[in-house]
């Protein structure tokens, strides 16, 4: 019996990173053509440069509800911590959508600062960067271990997960809150 379930549980597993494989290429790629990519730069009849401001909303109530997740999974409330997490995913698609909506119709907009400010932006925005590309797996990977119950696999990976989420969702308003002056 136990071993089944240990059968049944490694066969989930297998599931759940492949799952986040697949959607880390296809995030991750969709990413990385539109910055490489202009933009069509087309009028289309809505100013584009409010995708930029949704983004850090966005990403700003992805961090208050990370937090609010690590504060209930900290005391326990499992229940919580889950609408929580529930509600920084649905925040996170909804800045992915915006995203990807802003960087496929717009020309991409370069930082105009100098200085000891530009080295702090371009620090920030790298790191954001390259944090972002890993987050898209490690997030989804916690949260199918969590939905699935898979306690000790999800805890082990979350570890990881939730400092490094609240790093890329607070660089990225950093990162708008210092190229807002240039769009």
């Amino acid at each position: 019996m136990a071993e089944r379930h240990s059968t049944a549980s490694s066969s989930s597993d297998r599931q759940n990173i492949w799952v986040a494989v697949l959607v880390t290429i296809i995030v991750n790629g969709l990413v990385t053509f539109l910055i490489f990519a202009d933009g069509i730069n087309k009028d289309i009849g809505f100013d584009l440069t409010i995708l930029p401001m949704m983004n850090a909303i966005f990403n700003s109530f992805t961090t208050v509800f990370l937090l609010m997740a690590l504060f209930f999974i900290l005391r326990k409330n499992i229940k919580m911590h889950r609408r929580f997490i529930y509600a920084a995913f649905s925040s996170t698609s909804l800045f992915l959508v915006t995203y990807l909506t802003y960087h496929s119709l717009a020309e991409s907009t370069s930082y105009g600062g100098s200085g000891f400010l530009a080295g702090v932006y371009y620090f920030i925005l790298i790191t954001h960067i390259i944090l972002a590309a890993v987050i898209v797996p490690l997030a989804i990977l916690s949260f199918l271990r969590g939905i699935k119950y898979q306690v000790e696999k999800h805890r082990k990976i979350a570890r990881w997960t939730m400092p490094l989420w609240l790093y890329v969702s607070i660089t990225g308003v950093l990162v708008y809150l210092m190229i807002s002056p240039y769009y």
